[in-house]
């Protein structure tokens, strides 16, 4: 069989591997993209974006409930789950379909099948129709990432559930548990919770969403627990006992175990990385826990041979998979490469309230040695989200107290997954507080609440 010859082969089309493919196509590399189910991958298809059509659905039943604070005659809104099912199936086809325009479009050829690496810059392809041998000096890797699954815990799409059946649920829950408070669990436990499914988290580790900073934290368990949901902390789920109807679950907590029943369960406890069938160890690739080790360039130390987004390992984000595909994609055709740094990404989920951060929490900046200021500002300080009628919330920065720099900042509120931009271009641009106190912010928007904080740290807030 003969082999067909690309400047880049990427295996994976998920939203590192499509853009890195399309990168390298606009910079005159001729390129293959390999992929097994989906172009768009877990993100497009099973994870970011239906996701959160289906916690739009939900934003707006919440909205509707609230109608008579805003003056409004909305008579008993109620929902329809397999409306809003299809809304978000119906959204994620379209994406993807949008990604095979872009292909073709830059002229990209599409191999749908199992990639395998057979020697260097080789991959063999298996298809429907057979197999195919394709060569390239260079390899990325973008195969992604899925579910963890604990013993015990495992998903079996009835009563106990895995983030794609959450998403196309054979049932509308009544009693809900949540194993993992980290986004995806807590994303899901927003949702539900918001239809009004009795709804319990577990987690594991001593608070809610634990990644972030400890005073947003806080405050989201507050919100959770006044809409109703059940939060246990320091907790883990140590058994299930299936039936047809229910599942039994034994939560252990404080050292003691209990017995508590639920009919839907959806286990979130983390993701591990799509290493099986690929001949990564064949080829001398260096695995640790599940994940490929790659170098800030994404270089996997084979010659040729790169690994991008989720299973390169954290921070596991749609939008750092993308700017480490772009990277590479750069780096091959011989341009300069700009290394994606991990504290300058941010972090958002998509629960009620929204939370948003990027860069050092308080405790990890004083943990390596900074001496930091601290800015707060609440969202009731400010015009427009009382406007909004979502006056709960806070914006909290981090910055050293010697040289001004900004370590970090983290919000808890309504768009603050649309605020953190403005953070994030400001840590790129290595600004201080005394920029950003130098900085207009336009009124009345939310972001003033930014500059707010920013002069809370310095002595200088206004509001407040």
């Amino acid at each position: 069989m003969s082999e067909q010859q690309f400047d880049m082969i990427v295996v994976g089309a998920g939203p590192g591997g499509y853009v890195a493919a399309i990168r390298g196509a606009q910079l005159g590399l001729k390129v293959a993209c390999v992929e097994r189910e989906h172009l768009g991958g877990i993100c497009l298809n099973w994870g970011c974006i239906p996701t959160k059509a289906l916690l739009r659905s939900a934003e707006v039943l919440h909205q509707a409930q609230r109608a008579k604070e805003f003056g409004l005659k909305i008579e008993n809104p109620t929902h329809d789950l397999d409306a809003m099912v299809k809304r978000s199936r119906r959204i994620a086809k379209q994406l993807s379909g949008g990604i095979g325009f872009l292909f073709k479009k830059n002229k990209i050829t599409t191999i749908m099948g199992d990639a395998t690496l057979t020697g260097i810059g080789k991959v063999s392809v298996r298809t429907k129709d057979g197999t195919e041998e394709l060569v390239a000096r260079n390899i990325i890797l973008a195969t992604g990432a899925r579910a963890r699954e604990l013993p015990g815990l495992e998903a079996d799409g009835n009563r106990v559930w895995s983030y794609k059946h959450a998403l196309q649920p054979p049932h509308e829950p009544k009693k809900l548990l949540v194993i993992g408070s980290g986004a995806i669990g807590i994303e899901f436990a927003s949702f539900y919770n918001a239809l009004g499914v009795d709804t319990t988290v577990v987690e594991v580790m001593d608070r809610v969403l634990p990644v972030e900073d400890a005073e947003i934290s806080a405050l989201a368990k507050k919100a959770f627990t006044k809409q109703g949901m059940k939060i246990l902390e320091k907790s883990s789920v140590t058994k299930l006992d299936r039936e047809d109807d229910k599942v039994i679950a034994h939560i252990e907590s404080g050292g003691e175990v209990t017995a508590h029943e639920f009919d839907t369960v959806i286990s979130a406890v983390g993701i591990v990385g799509n290493i099986e069938g690929l001949g990564l160890e064949e080829s001398g690739v260096n695995i640790d826990r599940s994940h490929v080790v790659t170098d800030e360039y994404c270089r996997t130390g084979v010659e040729g041979l790169f690994a991008i987004g989720d299973v390169a390992g954290a921070p596991w984000l749609a939008h750092k998979a993308s700017h480490e595909g772009v990277m590479v994609a750069e780096l091959i055709a011989g341009q300069a490469a700009h290394p994606v740094k991990p504290e300058s990404i941010a972090g958002c989920t998509y629960c009620n309230p929204q939370v948003a951060s990027v860069g050092l929490t308080e405790a990890q900046a004083i943990e390596i040695g900074h001496e930091v200021k601290i800015g707060r500002f609440p969202f009731q300080g400010n015009g427009k989200a009382i406007a909004l009628g979502e006056p709960q919330g806070l914006i909290k920065t981090v910055f050293d107290a010697k040289t001004g720099k900004l370590l970090g900042a983290h919000m808890i509120g309504a768009e603050v997954t649309e605020l953190i931009q403005g953070y994030v271009v400001g840590q790129k641009l290595k600004a201080t507080g005394k920029d950003l106190s130098e900085t207009v912010f336009p009124h009345p928007t939310l972001s003033e609440m930014m500059h707010e904080s920013t002069l809370d740290a310095l002595g200088r807030v206004i509001h407040m």
